[in-house]
């Protein structure tokens, strides 16, 4: 059996997010070598290499002329994502660029004029590459619900969540009617990024819920701030069809005019109770068959370190033309600018119908 290709990244910025990458490539070096790092001090490129071992620039040009990577993450601070996007496909260099791509619609617009034609530009929008959303989406891909009409995501943010719901759906690039609120309510805190904080006094914290009309599918937007880290909210996503609906990983749909029937989603987790394989996820089955494999099966990675893994093995292929794109910059424009529409839905308290916009296909 042949061995994957190692995929060589340079990675342009050195915060939380590039962390992701460095530490991946020092689980899987087989699979991942970070090329080098560009930071912005030659204090905080001390830092990185102390820290991950890497060699570290002031500019793209010397981390290019060092050695060629197989692409360049952008993994930078908003407003200077377009901005280094810009100067790598200036210089023919493949990116993968953290989302969003652009901060604005103007940004987006602008930037998709300056590069979209290029074809050089993926976004590192790794959702669908976790485990179990990549196990749901080979369900409704094989017809098990019939016709997709509504998508419901209680799980992550704007574009992220934007992405999870249009791609369930399938609906591409259509138009859009959004229409959004928010509610504020007591909820306990103690979990961030930070850490547990030692407080369960209730603070006053914000819910967005929005309704995506894409005219005859619809998709519920249900966001509480911070919810990726508060233990008090949990995750949920619903799927409907025209023949059944999906439950997180429970299924029930009609197989015949009188016969409804539920399954569900098996995760295969090795390491747990006696278990002496190794914390692990092998693979995802629904009714006897496997609809998703641990692509780095033997790795022990969690869910969202095995999506950005992904993401970052098929940008690598793609970039040496030896797979399909993973995530096109026009595909992270949609999702942006839906979620831009959101935010503006909010801040009216109006619906807002997003445009066909030069992306678009």
């Amino acid at each position: 059996m042949t061995s994957p290709a190692q995929t060589r990244f340079g990675l342009v910025g050195s915060g939380w997010r590039g962390e992701f990458f460095l530490r991946l490539a020092r689980l899987l070096p087989e699979r991942f070598r970070a090329t080098g790092v560009v930071t912005r001090t030659e204090s905080r490129g001390a830092a990185v290499t102390a820290k991950w071992g890497v060699r570290t620039f002031r500019t793209t040009a010397e981390l290019l002329a060092h050695e060629r990577p197989d692409f360049v993450i952008v993994s930078v601070p908003w407003p200077v994502t377009p901005e280094v996007t810009r100067d790598l496909v200036a210089a023919g260099v493949p990116v993968l660029a953290e989302t969003p791509p652009a901060p604005d619609l103007a940004g987006l617009r602008s930037l998709w004029s300056d590069v979209g034609g290029s074809g050089l530009v993926q976004v590192a929008e790794q959702y669908l590459l976790m485990p179990g959303h990549a196990a749901r989406l080979e369900v409704i891909r094989a017809g098990v619900l019939g016709e997709p009409t509504s998508v419901q995501v209680s799980s992550t943010h704007l574009y992220h969540a934007v992405s999870l719901i249009r791609c369930l759906l399938g609906v591409g690039y259509d138009a859009a009617e959004v229409s959004a609120r928010v509610f504020v309510a007591p909820l306990a805190n103690p979990l961030s990024p930070a850490g547990w904080s030692g407080d369960a006094t209730p603070q006053q914290i914000s819910t967005t819920l929005a309704t995506i009309d894409f005219g005859g599918r619809m998709g519920l937007y249900d966001f509480t701030d911070n919810q990726w880290w508060n233990p008090l909210r949990t995750r949920r996503l619903v799927v409907r069809g025209s023949l059944g609906e999906l439950v997180d990983d429970r299924v029930v749909r009609l197989v015949d005019p009188t016969t409804p029937v539920e399954s569900s989603l098996v995760r295969r987790q090795t390491g747990v109770d006696l278990n002496l394989e190794g914390l692990d996820l092998k693979h995802i089955s629904f009714d006897g068959s496997v609809v998703y494999r641990n692509p780095f099966v033997g790795s022990g990675l969690s869910d969202d370190d095995i999506a950005v893994a992904d993401i970052l093995a098929r940008a690598g292929a793609w970039a040496r033309e030896q797979g399909p794109a993973p995530y096109p910059l026009a595909e992270a424009c949609q999702d942006h600018l839906i979620s831009l529409a959101i935010e503006e839905s909010v801040r009216t308290d109006r619906p807002v119908v997003t445009a066909k916009e030069a992306w678009a296909r």
